[in-house]
């Protein structure tokens, strides 16, 4: 029977109940009605004070005849149509209510003045971690802590970060694993508070993306003597991050190693036809050259035969005008590839030319 059906079919109005309930008591007869009703109350967001009060409550109150009920809903619905806008108490509630829509700093800073942390179920949070963050936490852990944070992650979650570990340490912390079968909820809870207390000591990043990717997408649109000479300095300053820049750099030249023959006709027919046509021109050796051939090669014959046409009209293309083609082409493939249309295929150390 829905709250409407059992509201509406009790007439006359029901009387004042004789005996005057507290707030307490009609919010755990509200509670308890929509529970009734198989509403999804998400009661675990409110603060745990009232967590508390609402169970005691709950087990003390013993039954509510159909008058109080009705005169408790309708008491109820009167309050809500009376309601133009609520707010959320505290800066707890305005934090969370904001949440994406102020800067990161701002809210880690706001929520340090005001010594509060983040709310929510923290092993929810620690869940959504990706498995590199949880290994730094693991790393600064006891095995036992280990060994309860891996029980309370999902078994998919839980068998990536195991997997990650090294063999001793996965060894150790699954061992423990066993010995946690007398560990109380109380205990778990602290553990997941405290770990999840952490991440919110974590100062916010002002850039979201790796270094490596940052420094990869600028030398993807700059000169290739640019880029030549950057890389150069890279190696000898700090040859493991230049490993990695030349990994993360997608240029022309990259084509054949990165993109699936397949994908080239999607790639070609959304590149502008003059700077295809000045990027096939100027690219003619080398690494380059092979690029060009592959790019040829997967599109339809009518128009690869067409663009060669071009090419042979098109005479000499100078360096700035080639390499300018040369990004105008990369830059539909990583526009493509940001909009899951394709996806390129992940570079081998020893297919690495860029530079």
């Amino acid at each position: 029977m829905s709250s409407q059906i059992a509201v509406g079919q009790l007439a006359p109005p029901p009387a004042r109940p004789q005996v005057r309930l507290g707030r307490r008591q009609k919010a755990t007869i509200i509670v308890r009605f929509l529970l009734n009703e198989g509403a999804d109350l998400a009661l675990s967001d409110l603060p745990e004070d009232l967590q508390v009060d609402l169970t005691q409550m709950m087990g003390e109150m013993r039954h509510v005849d159909r008058d109080t009920l009705a005169h408790e809903l309708l008491e109820f619905a009167g309050e809500l149509e009376t309601i133009g806008l609520s707010f959320p108490r505290g800066i707890t509630g305005a934090l969370s209510a904001l949440e994406g829509r102020i800067s990161p700093y701002t809210a880690a800073r706001l929520r340090k003045e005001a010594g509060v942390r983040q709310t929510g179920d923290p092993w929810k949070r620690l869940q959504n971690l990706a498995v590199e963050d949880l290994i730094g936490i693991i790393d600064s852990e006891s095995t036992e802590v280990a060994a309860v944070m891996l029980s309370k992650l999902d078994v998919a979650k839980a068998a990536e970060l195991l997997g990650n570990l090294p063999g001793e340490k996965a060894r150790r912390i699954t061992y423990a694993v066993s010995l946690t079968g007398a560990v109380t909820p109380e205990a778990v809870d602290r553990i997941g508070v405290s770990l999840a207390a952490q991440l919110d000591d974590i100062p916010p990043r002002a850039f979201s993306e790796e270094p490596v990717a940052r420094v990869g997408a600028i030398l993807n649109y700059s000169p290739t003597s640019t880029r030549d000479d950057v890389l150069s300095g890279l190696e000898e300053t700090d040859a493991g991050f230049a490993s990695a820049v030349r990994k993360a750099i997608f240029t022309y030249a990259d084509i054949p190693q990165r993109v699936a023959p397949r994908d080239v006709p999607r790639v070609v027919r959304e590149v502008d036809q003059t700077a295809l046509v000045t990027a096939l021109t100027f690219s003619n050796e080398g690494y380059e050259g092979l690029a060009t051939e592959f790019l040829l090669e997967n599109m339809s014959t009518r128009l690869a035969d067409q663009l060669r046409e071009e090419v042979e009209d098109r005479g000499t293309v100078v360096m700035r005008d080639g390499e300018a083609a040369q990004t105008a082409v990369v830059a539909v493939v990583r526009l493509l590839v940001d909009g899951g249309e394709i996806q390129l295929i992940e570079p081998q150390d020893d297919d690495d030319i860029s530079g």
